[in-house]
């Protein structure tokens, strides 16, 4: 059952000083946990795909990995992962990024997008933009399109969008603050 009126936001849980203090953790798994929640996400992330012909999704861990897989059933189209380093047991390309509180890097596996793919690529939130970035210069490197950047929540006082570099972004739930409702 698709629930396109759901109500995304009443779902997501927030957390102050997680994973670090100072930083408010937007828990998406109360969402993932909800049918009509669940549903709802991977609906409007969909309709919003498929005009922009997506021929591969792909989903940066952890959390990108769980509606970005039902993305890519709902769209009929493949998945591929965007991992944490030393996750894929293939030969990998890297990249490095900033986070708000550190850095990291991504890996995917050397195959997993061909030339000319068109790739949606999902995350569960954007932030200072910098793990979305890294996934699409990685698909980019690949030879892939990247046809769009599809994320739960977005956190709109911080430059994520403006990372993208002009990429076509859909965000189901924007956030202008870091309050946490009472």
């Amino acid at each position: 059952m698709t629930a396109p009126g759901f109500d995304l936001d009443g779902v997501i849980r927030r957390i102050p000083d997680h994973p670090h203090p100072g930083i408010l953790f937007y828990d998406l798994m109360p969402l993932f946990q909800s049918a009509d929640g669940l549903a709802s996400g991977v609906a409007r992330i969909a309709d919003w795909a498929r005009p922009r012909a997506p021929e591969l999704v792909v989903g940066i861990e952890a959390r990108g990995f769980v509606m970005g897989g039902a993305v890519a059933a709902a769209l009929g189209v493949g998945f591929a992962a965007a991992r944490k380093t030393g996750k894929l047991p293939h030969d990998t390309v890297r990249r490095e990024y900033a986070l708000e509180y550190g850095t990291d890097a991504l890996e995917m596996h050397r195959d997993a997008v061909r030339p000319g793919t068109r790739v949606l690529l999902h995350d569960d939130l954007l932030a200072t933009g910098g793990t979305a970035r890294a996934a699409c210069e990685l698909i980019e490197e690949l030879g892939g399109v990247v046809a769009g950047v599809a994320v739960v929540a977005e956190l709109t006082f911080l430059p994520g969008r403006a990372a993208l570099d002009g990429r076509d972004v859909l965000s189901l739930v924007t956030y202008d603050n870091e309050a946490v409702p009472a």
